[in-house]
């Protein structure tokens, strides 16, 4: 096989729509490895490994969202403000639909999604540390929606208001069991609640991660066990099965 059948570090990573400090960490992380190495030690990759790994929309996002340096996502998986994100939740309500034959299931998945991704801009505004807007990707071949950020994660935004919080673990279970209220921006975690007692009640998966607190929640394991994510996350991680 000639160098010719391989992508370059560089041809990958704008591929992936990342950056190639990105791609040699995910090499040292184990998370995607070249399939081949020059002689002069420069990785190579298959594209079918390059597409492969990007149809993967949860892997791409997880591995967005803990990299230490932050780039935009492809733009077909990036909502950079609020707005743009409303414009797509629509039209994926009305693909829900039209597979699913079920408006009110579809309206569910779609409310669900939307308190997420809604979080990320309210609990964000102003005060993104890298990367303005989130990730939004839904593949309905696998019924999966896939949500991320890179903001400051539920910990930092529910300590303005429960200050005596210590860890992701303990802001996570605030989140998904107490309402709160606060002056500004609006109550924080009531989303999230809301979440929590759809996924209960209706055929739906969520994986949720702030921080390094991960969560699976289901209507047949419908118990608030959250555990240690295998990798801390800069903001929020979200995966939507149904």
């Amino acid at each position: 096989m000639s160098d010719q059948d391989f992508l370059s570090i560089t041809e990958a990573a704008k591929s992936l729509g990342v950056d190639k400090q990105t791609l040699r960490r995910w090499d040292t992380a184990g998370s995607l490895r070249p399939d081949f190495r020059s002689p002069g030690g420069h990785r190579k990759y298959k594209r079918e490994t390059i597409d492969a790994f990007a149809t993967d929309q949860a892997s791409v996002a997880e591995q967005w969202a803990s990299s230490e340096c932050g780039v935009l996502p492809k733009a077909n998986s990036y909502c950079e403000n609020s707005g743009t994100f409303q414009v797509r939740l629509h039209r994926l309500e009305g693909e829900l639909v039209d597979l699913l034959g079920d408006l009110n299931f579809s309206a569910l998945i779609t409310a669900v999604a939307g308190e997420i991704g809604n979080n990320s801009f309210d609990h964000n505004h102003g005060n993104w540390p890298d990367v303005r807007g989130i990730f939004f990707s839904a593949d309905l071949q696998k019924r999966q929606i896939v949500l991320a950020d890179r903001g400051q994660g539920i910990l930092a935004s529910l300590k303005r208001v429960r200050p005596e919080l210590e860890d992701h673990k303990q802001a996570l279970k605030v989140a998904f069991t107490e309402i709160i209220s606060g002056r500004a921006p609006e109550p924080r975690g009531n989303g999230l609640k809301f979440v929590y007692a759809v996924v209960r009640d209706n055929p739906l998966h969520l994986l949720f991660q702030s921080g390094d607190a991960r969560v699976n929640l289901s209507k047949d394991s419908p118990e608030l066990v959250i555990g240690r994510a295998p990798k801390s996350i800069r903001g929020t991680f979200a995966v939507i099965k149904y």
